[in-house]
């Protein structure tokens, strides 16, 4: 497993590890288990993909949304873990808010999926909830907390 070579053949780059918001930190480390705070679409500190989907934001759109979480995760545990120390990710939560009548969350959701398998290969494998939600901070579309099993 090469994460970064991966990420180059994909076109793609880690951005920039955000700050958390308030009083947490954005990946909490417990015996061999990485907790990563939930992740929004933020690109080195420019909020993306704001609305709700199926009004001002589209399914494609909503994939795109939720791939930047997925690279915004990857970019933390780099970070704060290192792609070596992954053993394998484990589940991911993903928020969402949408119109009342729009129901392609599972479409939207794998744009995070997709891309931790293409990214991690069989390291990315996972289980995943998706929740809709009323309201997500600063109107994101999108949102995306995960778990990692990483070496002690």
């Amino acid at each position: 497993m090469n994460p970064k070579k991966n990420l180059t053949k994909l076109g793609l780059q880690l951005p920039n590890v955000s700050t958390p918001g308030g009083n947490y930190v954005s990946v909490n480390i417990r015996e061999n288990i990485a907790y990563v705070a939930i992740q929004f679409p933020i690109l080195n500190e420019e909020y993306l993909h704001q609305g709700r989907l199926g009004n001002e934001i589209t399914t494609e759109q909503g994939y795109k949304a939720m791939e930047l979480c997925a690279l915004n995760v990857l970019a933390q545990m780099d970070k704060k873990v290192g792609f070596d120390n992954i053993i394998g990710l484990n589940h991911i939560d993903a928020y969402f808010q949408s119109s009342e009548d729009w129901d392609e969350s599972p479409k939207v959701v794998n744009g995070a999926s997709n891309l931790f398998v293409k990214v991690l290969e069989e390291k990315g494998e996972h289980s995943r909830s998706i929740f809709g939600v009323h309201k997500l901070p600063r109107n994101f579309s999108v949102g995306l907390t995960t778990s990692f099993t990483i070496k002690k």
